[in-house]
């Protein structure tokens, strides 16, 4: 077992020793004389030696106190580096983060490699979910959430907004009922995702049917599905046409799986960053939210629909 004297009592004397004066090291303590001299006592009365000649003056370090000078300034210059280097760690602790499946899946993790080469020390952990979370509860540090954009309470940046427009499978433009107008789409199986909120607002089937002016059909008629995703996975797969965000499929369009057969689009929400105002883990928000303004204002310039 180490028996040490105060850290405090050792670094007075580093101080005192490096500026051979009481008084300036009390100023750099930002205590006073009396007290650095207090600490020094301290000090020497546990060692049982002397550590500086104090007469005649100037002050002086003894035989003993020029060899622990340099030992106890490097040994604090140690602690000072592993001080700032654990705080570094800390800094770099698990961001945990809210949002919607759909858009984790479509548009965030086929990013987030990305972030991770520029980021490696902050270890993102995404909680998918559909509801609104409480940030209140700290059990999620940010959250990108879907909607109108009015989050009380909360610290709100933009990212980006979408519309909503029919896609589908490019195999089905080459079958016996081509969609090249809005009432082609009578001849197809429509997928819905079931929403949930915006009620009358949401960017659903009924809302694309009475602005592309069609009324003359049921547009609740097809398979439903409780999460987006399914309902552009069931697309790629050619079982109809769905009504997603330009944002959700872009990534397919770009690659071939799906195509736009009509201009006609629906404006839908946007999507924006939302967290506590001086959240403990405020730089590492602020480190994810740059790179998610920096990635959304580019893929927002190239996205192949708007």
């Amino acid at each position: 077992m180490r028996s040490l004297p105060p850290l405090n009592a050792l670094h007075t004397f580093e101080v005192a020793a490096r500026h051979l004066s009481f008084q300036q090291a009390a100023e750099e303590l930002a205590i006073t004389p009396t007290a650095v001299s207090h600490q020094i006592k301290v000090l020497e009365d546990h060692l049982g030696v002397s550590l500086f000649r104090r007469r005649p003056r100037p002050l002086a370090l003894t035989e003993v106190g020029q060899l622990l000078y340099p030992a106890v300034s490097k040994s604090l210059d140690a602690i000072a580096a592993a001080i700032a280097q654990s705080t570094e760690v800390s800094e770099s602790t698990t961001l945990t983060v809210s949002v919607t499946t759909v858009f984790a899946a479509k548009w965030l993790v086929p990013r987030l490699a990305d972030f991770q080469r520029t980021h490696s020390k902050i270890d993102l952990r995404l909680q998918t979910s559909n509801d609104v979370v409480d940030l209140h509860r700290q059990t999620v540090d940010v959250a990108i959430r879907y909607g109108k954009g009015n989050y009380p309470g909360l610290t709100v940046r933009k990212l980006m907004s979408d519309v909503f427009m029919p896609v589908c499978s490019p195999h089905l433009l080459n079958e016996k009922h081509p969609i090249k107008e809005p009432s082609d789409l009578l001849h197809h199986p429509l997928l819905h995702f079931e929403w949930i909120h915006f009620g009358t607002e949401a960017p659903d089937w009924k809302n694309w049917f009475r602005l592309a002016g069609l009324n003359t059909t049921d547009p609740n008629d097809g398979i439903k599905f409780d999460e987006e995703s399914l309902t552009i996975q069931a697309a790629i797969a050619g079982q109809g046409i769905a009504l997603c965000s330009n944002i959700h499929v872009a990534d397919d369009v770009a690659l071939g799986f799906l195509v736009q057969p009509l201009d006609v689009s629906l404006d839908g929400f946007s999507y924006s960053v939302v967290y506590l105002e001086n959240h403990p883990k405020e730089k590492l928000i602020l480190k994810f939210l740059d790179w998610l303004v920096e990635v959304a204002g580019s893929f927002s310039q190239h996205r192949p629909l708007k």
